[in-house]
Parts: C-alpha cells; sequence; structure tokens
C-alpha cells in the first residue's frame, strides 16, 4: 500500500444521539475524504465496549480492535464533561494505547467553556502513548454554533475545514517517515523501539 493513502479513523465520546461533537467529527472525517484520506467512524455509544480490565475480550471489542489497527490516524471527539472526558472515551484509550505509536491525532470537544482540559487530558493520554497530536483542536459550542441543526459559525466551519486538511497532509508526513524508521536501523529515534526483533 502507497504511504500516500491515509486513512483516518474517527472515534466519537458522546452517549448522546447525534450529538454536538459527532456532528462536527462527520464534518472533519468528509473534510478529510474531499483531502483523499479513507475514513470510517467509531462510534463508542454504539460499541459496546467493556470496561478495560486486563485481558479483557468481546467481540465487540475485536471488531474496535480492527478499527483502530487499520487508522494511520485519528480524530477524537468529546464531550466536555465537569472539564474531564466522557468515560466512553477514557475506555478506549484505556483498551487501545499501543496501536497509536507514530500516528497523528486531532481532537474536537463540544463544551460551553471552550473545552481546553478535556482537549489537554486526550493530547496528553496520546502523548504518553507515543502518538502525535494537531498543534489545535476544535472547540463547539453547541448552544451558540448551531441553528436548527446547522453549523452557522463561519469560522468554526474553517478550523473544521483546516483540520481536515491538516490531518491528512501531517498524517501522510508522520506515517512515511515512521514507516522508514521503523524499516532503518538507526537507534536515535523513538521509533526503534517498536521494531521487530
Amino acid at each position: 500500500m502507497s504511504t500516500s493513502e491515509l486513512k483516518v479513523l474517527g472515534v466519537a465520546g458522546s452517549m448522546r444521539e447525534n450529538s454536538f461533537s459527532l456532528r462536527v467529527l462527520k464534518m472533519a472525517l468528509e473534510g478529510a475524504q474531499e483531502r483523499g484520506a479513507q475514513t470510517r467512524l467509531l462510534a463508542l455509544r454504539e460499541a459496546d465496549l467493556p470496561m478495560y480490565a486486563p485481558n479483557a475480550s468481546s467481540p465487540a471489542l475485536e471488531k474496535a480492535a480492527k478499527d483502530v489497527e487499520w487508522a494511520d490516524a485519528f480524530i477524537l471527539a468529546s464531550p466536555d464533561y465537569h472539564g474531564s472526558i466522557s468515560g466512553v472515551l477514557k475506555n478506549f484509550l484505556d483498551h487501545f494505547y499501543e496501536e497509536f505509536a507514530g500516528k497523528l491525532f486531532g481532537y474536537v470537544v463540544a463544551s460551553h467553556e471552550k473545552g481546553l482540559t478535556a482537549m489537554d487530558q486526550m493530547r496528553t493520554a496520546v502523548r504518553q502513548c507515543y502518538g502525535w497530536s494537531l498543534p489545535y483542536g476544535v472547540s463547539i459550542n453547541g448552544a451558540q454554533d448551531f441553528v436548527q441543526g446547522k453549523l452557522t459559525n463561519e469560522r468554526m466551519e474553517q478550523r473544521i475545514k483546516m483540520m481536515a486538511r491538516d490531518i491528512v497532509v501531517y498524517g501522510r508526513v508522520i506515517k512515511t517517515q515512521f514507516a522508514q524508521d521503523l524499516a532503518g536501523k538507526e537507534q536515535e529515534t523513538f521509533a526503534a523501539r517498536y521494531r521487530q526483533a
């Protein structure tokens, strides 16, 4: 497979049907498709993942694992719950962490208070798993930015388009370099720890 082909997995961390974070995530995935990426959506509301436990196993977990392994880049979306990410998204991150190394992440938060702490928690978790993060995220205020189900905030629409563009462009760069580092012999790269013996 060509390293120019990028596969982006959107992970929706809201338990609400048609939540604001899910709507924005879908817009970002559509934008990534327009930039040539393949996309998938993993809606945790429907995924029915078991609570994390060592050696946990279930058909739902195996299905989600296939999506995670498929992805080259991710967009995580969550509501802001009391300054934190949703429980289902945290549970997802607990299940899948080894698969994140060398992959790029973007972030969407639905919040009436900018969602900065929730976004920082996602970014911190990804960094601990040796993933890369876009240096910004998208914070949506559903009550202000949507009118009758439609996004009316033009600046927010532009930011979503920017995220879609950047996840594809920089995702390809990181994917290509990480693959080269895995295949190489240089030890002064964090990718060396992921080489097969």
